[in-house]
């Protein structure tokens, strides 16, 4: 459920619904007009101008249902997902122009987007904007009980209240008063009352139609699975080309050279013992940066920590050698699944690394948690704020990693800070935690 809603108390939800409401019916006026230029574009299909006219109305139309799924996710709480199926690679001229014609044709998203616009202001009247409208009636009842009778009694006519027959005079015959102050109230305690569960059935209705099909779900899927196929295949190239350039400018470089020290110090065991001593200490030394360098790769394709005692361990001891203090708290009953933990330990080992160069921060905090079949990983800090995601930045390149397991990224950082990262990636426990050796 919308944030928002959860940290709402029962006053506030029941005192808001009915304006969010009434909002929503409000927004039904222009919507319709949307959807009448839609449908004109549609009408005009056999001429050119049908044609050249329906990509825009579509992106109109696009455009405002999505101020709706926006409004019923945050007000309501019902998340509504984008169900257009992908659209065609963009293709100059004519020939462009009719492929996105089809493309917006034939999707059904489209039509139920036109469904919903054009039934929206009838359905929200008896639905979302019901409990404002009968707030507002509440309030003309008071209005009359006050000073209704005079008014009419100015101007010589007379007004119905429900039952209650409004007329010069009105204000002196006691019953009909106390009848329109009843009434008023009820209208008034029925729109408070029942503004959430209106909005509950707006909600509803919203993702009935607004929502992705079972279709439009498969290729959505099939888009991001392509996507995240790409990110990984691009990943994993770009990983080995920085193996490759470790070995090759590292350990390589150094073995190349310890064997060349080798072979002079076979010329110069018996011409100079000395010298080939004091090259046998540099190739014993170098021998030591070799191996060490040869640890520091394999460290950094996969942790021994991580493989042998899990990314809780293997978190804690990364903050063990970063330069801020970082406080980690780990409560995972058992391991994720290997691909998993790796992805999340590199992601975690990521941005310590952003928050020690970009954050300005003294502190960091790491907790990680599982909870209905998700690892989530939370990592803040107390610097100056202003990360966003995108433009190059390193938190694009953890989403796009995380997004091969349909992980998700959330960014909370204002300026001034703090900066809160959070990791969600679906995955099974898979084995028992076991204490170390």
């Amino acid at each position: 459920m919308d944030g928002q809603l959860v940290q709402e108390t029962w006053w506030q939800r029941h005192t808001r619904m009915p304006w969010r409401g009434f909002r929503l019916g409000l927004l039904g006026i222009p919507a319709a007009f949307v959807a009448l230029w839609f449908g004109t574009a549609v009408a005009l299909i056999g001429v050119l101008a049908g044609v050249l006219m329906l990509p825009s109305a579509a992106l109109l139309m696009r455009n405002t249902a999505n101020v709706y799924r926006d409004l019923i996710g945050r007000w309501t709480g019902v998340a509504i997902e984008r169900p257009y199926l992908p659209a065609p690679a963009g293709e100059p001229g004519f020939k462009g122009l009719v492929r996105r014609f089809i493309a917006k044709v034939s999707d059904p998203a489209t039509w139920r987007d036109y469904l919903f616009l054009t039934t929206d202001p009838i359905v929200s009247l008896f639905t979302a904007a019901l409990p404002g409208y009968c707030i507002l009636y509440g309030a003309w009842g008071y209005f009359l009980a006050a000073y209704g009778g005079k008014m009419l009694g100015h101007y010589g006519g007379s007004d119905w209240y429900a039952y209650v027959h409004v007329t010069a005079g009105y204000e002196r015959d006691t019953g009909r008063i106390v009848s329109t102050v009843v009434v008023a109230t009820l209208f008034l305690a029925f729109g408070f009352l029942t503004g959430p569960r209106f909005m509950a059935v707006y909600g509803q209705w919203g993702r009935l139609l607004l929502g992705p099909t079972e279709k439009s779900r498969l290729a959505l899927r099939v888009r991001h699975l392509t996507e995240t196929r790409s990110d990984a295949v691009d990943a994993s190239a770009a990983e080995l080309r920085r193996i490759e350039r470790d070995l090759h400018d590292g350990a390589q470089a150094r073995l190349v050279a310890m064997g060349m020290s080798l072979g002079a110090i076979e010329h110069l065991l018996d011409k100079d013992p000395e010298k080939a001593r004091a090259l046998l200490a540099q190739t014993r030394a170098s021998s030591a940066k070799a191996l060490h360098e040869l640890r520091d790769l394999v460290r950094g394709i996969h942790p021994p920590v991580l493989a042998d005692r899990g990314i809780g361990d293997a978190v804690k001891a990364l903050a063990l050698d970063h330069p801020l203090n970082v406080e980690v708290t780990a409560d995972l009953p058992a391991r994720p699944e290997p691909p998993v933990e790796s992805a999340a330990y590199f992601a975690v080992s990521e941005i310590l690394t952003n928050a020690a160069k970009h954050s300005g921060a003294s502190r960091v905090w790491v907790d990680m948690g599982h909870e209905h079949g998700m690892l989530r990983i939370t990592v803040t800090d107390d610097g100056h704020g202003g990360a966003t995601i995108g433009g190059g930045s390193g938190l694009r390149g953890i989403e796009r990693r995380i997004g091969t397991f349909d992980g998700v990224l959330a960014l909370n950082s204002p300026v001034g800070g703090p900066t809160i990262v959070t990791l969600e990636l679906p995955c099974a426990l898979s084995s028992p935690k076991t204490s170390p050796s």
